[in-house]
């Protein structure tokens, strides 16, 4: 269960916050939804892709781990005569490590900064103030 929402809240995205001006006032909420959704795509288009804020830290904080691991088992087993082993050990043990430490990292976890940078820009075009994203 626990593993299950770790990854629904890594896959989770960042939303941008209106500042309710008049513009959003006098077009309502579903409207905006529809702009914001709109936005991300013309975003999307432009080569911004959403996802690559989080999930490349993942994978990368994954292969890392992994890495580090095996070259420390491979250290290891050699000491006690088993490098091969120790080597496995230490990559599995070090990529599940890179995973959830990349997971649970109290760094940013929305999407990229172009992203962000397009779908703002082209919100205020259409009338919108973009407070922040959350």
């Amino acid at each position: 269960m626990i593993i299950v929402l770790s990854l629904l809240a890594a896959c989770s995205t960042a939303e941008p916050v209106l500042y309710p001006n008049a513009h959003l006032q006098s077009v309502g909420k579903e409207t905006a939804k529809h702009d914001i959704e709109a936005c991300r795509e013309f975003a999307e288009e432009a080569g911004a892709e959403e996802g690559t804020g989080r999930a490349g830290r993942v994978a990368t904080g994954t292969a890392v781990g992994a890495g580090a691991g095996a070259a420390s088992g491979a250290v290891g087993g050699a000491i006690t005569g088993s490098a091969g082993i120790g080597s496995a050990i230490g990559a599995a043990s070090g990529a599940v490590w890179g995973l959830i430490s990349s997971l649970f990292s109290w760094g940013s976890s929305g999407p990229s900064q172009t992203h962000v940078n397009i779908v703002t820009r082209c919100l205020h075009e259409r009338g919108y103030e973009v407070a922040g994203w959350q």
